[in-house]
């Protein structure tokens, strides 16, 4: 007998999503999945309707809708059902709010909240963080105006979902108490304390016992061979991501510009997969204390090398060149673009996290973007490695730039006018565009669907609109998990150009056909 899907909807050119009947069904087969990968799987996401599915490319996510409607059903019996306890002092700000809502007093929300097992659901925006499902009892809305700051380990209700905050973000849900259990920890094998399909069981305590801390181990002392003199607004490293990570509440990350990173690091001889600086708008300078050689890609910048003893130097993007001892190096304002992608040959020495030593703005794993005095040290070349030629600089982007993308998943939530008002519009990238996304300006679009959209998976490239109307283009570091419609998804090919695109820079969206089922 098959899964009972209702649907399957393309996400983009590489991934799917499979509108499910509710929770029982959703983690069913999102563990038979984690199980039994379909061929080119990388990711699976549950949700509370849904379970997104993502490809390592196009052609494996066209294969996946056969592979899902074959998998036998499961309930969520057979999940990982083990039950976690979580401490809380119910204390939170808007406990007596909650409370009154509710229509409970203080000890009866406390009773209510710690007298029933609720369901680790699907993961959130944050590592570690994860919806909790229970009964209707505790059902409230989100806060009018979400604070700016929640402290990690605040115990929180919204839309019939409990949770707790793993580390400070924002966040609208009222807060009923705090708990300092680790939800996120880099040093369990398992760093989310909660799983999809975990049992949890909140206790009520007074205070909290904690264990005695252990001392950490001091860093090896290596000697650096670049040190940072500017970081410029914003350096990090970046290699090609932590794909497959999803369901932790981790997003890809990795560098926004791939083809650019993957040719500096080809200009120095180093793998595609080494680690390079990513630097947003010039202003970077570096010192050397070694001999290196470098290259420079992305965004059209002025490279400049001097020395007190000499007059300086300008050398081109898309070329190596050697960085000598007690050389400083200079990166400009770009002429066009906004990112740049330093490679160094062998690549920087930096500590492999889930994988990979990329920053990631959205989660906080990872290095922290580079400051004055940060101090880099470089792996040795491998002995085969050979050194590349000058390669062909991009072209400048266009006055209006075109990104392709496949309608949907939640198309339907917009009438047909309204689709084709996004299409024609000339969208424009304002100020507040980061590595989680690129914020547009344009006429707000209105949906022709009411009520909410429960929570689901997003990708890179998706085009969410929030309720301002106004659409926000997903990057690397975007959120796992939105409850707002996804109207379309920029094809995997196109997402280079747009992490080139400076404020004030235009796009129009162009759809193409997708194979829904």
């Amino acid at each position: 007998m098959p899964t009972p899907i209702r649907s399957i909807r393309a996400v983009g050119d590489r991934a799917v999503l499979v509108q499910l009947g509710g929770l029982s069904e959703v983690l069913g087969l999102y563990e038979a999945l984690r199980e039994h990968p379909l061929p080119g799987q990388v990711d699976v996401v549950a949700a509370a309707e849904t379970v997104l599915v993502t490809a390592d490319s196009a052609a494996a996510a066209r294969g996946f809708a056969a592979g899902l409607r074959a998998i036998a059903p499961r309930t969520a019996d057979s999940g990982p059902d083990e039950l976690v306890t979580i401490d809380v002092i119910y204390d939170g700000d808007d406990l007596e709010e909650v409370a009154e809502f509710t229509g409970l007093d203080r000890d009866g929300l406390i009773a209510a909240h710690t007298g029933q097992l609720w369901t680790a659901a699907f993961g959130g925006f944050a590592p570690g963080f994860a919806y909790l499902v229970g009964d209707d009892r505790l059902t409230v809305s989100r806060r009018s105006s979400p604070r700016k700051a929640v402290p990690a380990g605040a115990v929180a209700l919204a839309d019939g979902y409990s949770a707790v905050y793993p580390r400070v973000t924002p966040g609208g849900w009222q807060l009923i108490g705090r708990t300092d259990a680790a939800l996120w920890s880099l040093d369990r094998d398992q760093p989310a304390l909660l799983q999809p399909g975990n049992r949890v069981q909140f206790r009520a305590v007074h205070e909290f016992v904690r264990a005695a801390p252990t001392a950490p181990t001091a860093p090896a002392d290596l000697p650096a061979d670049l040190v940072v003199v500017q970081p410029g607004p914003q350096t990090t490293v970046q290699d090609l991501g932590r794909p497959g990570l999803a369901h932790l509440g981790v997003a890809g990350a990795g560098a926004l510009d791939r083809g650019a990173l993957r040719r500096a690091n080809r200009l120095v001889g180093n793998p595609a997969s080494a680690a390079v600086l990513e630097n947003a708008l010039g202003g970077l300078v570096l010192d050397a204390s070694t001999e290196q050689v470098l290259a420079v890609a992305g965004a059209s910048v002025l490279i400049t090398i001097s020395r007190t003893d000499a007059a300086p130097r300008v050398v081109p993007t898309d070329a190596p060149f050697a960085l000598h001892t007690g050389e400083r190096l200079t990166l400009g304002a770009p002429l066009w673009g906004v990112r740049s992608y330093l490679a160094v040959r062998g690549g920087f020495d930096l500590p492999l996290v889930l994988g990979s030593r990329s920053t990631d703005s959205m989660s906080g794993v990872g290095p922290a973007p580079l400051v004055a005095g940060t101090e880099l040290t470089v792996l040795p070349a491998a002995p085969t490695s050979v050194v590349g030629a000058a390669e062909p600089s991009p072209a400048p982007p266009a006055e209006v730039t075109v990104l392709r993308y496949v309608p949907g998943p939640r198309a339907d939530w917009f009438s047909a006018d309204i689709l084709a008002d996004f299409d024609r519009t000339d969208w424009v990238v304002t100020a507040q565009s980061n590595r989680i996304g690129l914020r547009l300006d344009g006429p707000a679009l209105e949906r022709a669907h009411g009520g909410e959209l429960p929570s689901e998976g997003t990708v890179a490239g998706a085009i969410q609109l929030p309720a301002s109307g106004v659409p926000v283009l997903f990057l690397a570091d975007h959120p796992v998990t939105g409850g707002y419609p996804v109207l379309g998804v920029v094809l995997h090919a196109d997402l280079d150009r747009a992490a080139q695109l400076v404020t004030g820079a235009r796009i129009r969206f162009t759809p193409i056909p997708s194979n829904e089922s």
